[in-house]
């Protein structure tokens, strides 16, 4: 299996074990490793059978003045910037230890600005992928209605009631 991590995340793949299809034939990811995730496989030659998107990065139902806003945050003070951003993430629990990975401003702008396409979707589908979304539905980062309404077509969707960015589910 591989595993594309979260934004200025690394070794954050345990946090999915729950879901997990821990075979030679998946490729996962989580938010902005999912976007990383779905381009390995539309363009990848070898044998994929499952696209696994944990909380895939979907942003483009917002307005440029968000994504400005979170531009600006992260150049003005990158490490206060990843601090609220992870407390998102794991909101309204408490944030869990995490690895950070290496992080700048052109994967961000990467991250906010990134269009999810019926065509990298068929094209991956085209190939015999099976595509799975999962959402929580307390993710207080993504748009989760947007994406909901964009991959219903094409994937199986795993809902988490109360989950957050990171699928864990409040009480």
């Amino acid at each position: 299996m591989r595993f594309y991590s979260g934004f200025a995340l690394s070794e954050d793949q345990h946090f999915f074990d729950p879901y997990l299809k821990h075979s030679d034939y998946t490729v996962a990811g989580f938010s902005y490793g999912a976007i990383k995730a779905a381009h390995y496989v539309a363009e990848s030659h070898e044998r994929i059978d499952t696209l696994q998107l944990f909380s895939p990065a979907f942003f483009q139902t917002k307005k440029e003045s968000f994504r400005r806003l979170q531009m600006g945050g992260y150049f003005k003070d990158a490490e206060r910037y990843l601090e609220n951003f992870l407390a998102s993430c794991f909101a309204p629990s408490p944030v869990a230890p995490l690895d950070l990975g290496t992080n700048d401003a052109e994967s961000l702008q990467e991250l906010l600005y990134f269009e999810w396409t019926i065509e990298l979707i068929e094209s991956i589908r085209a190939k015999g992928t099976r595509i799975e979304v999962y959402l929580g539905l307390d993710d207080q980062v993504i748009d989760v209605s947007g994406a909901r309404e964009f991959f219903l077509p094409y994937a199986t969707l795993i809902s988490i009631r109360r989950g957050n960015h990171f699928l864990q589910e409040s009480l």
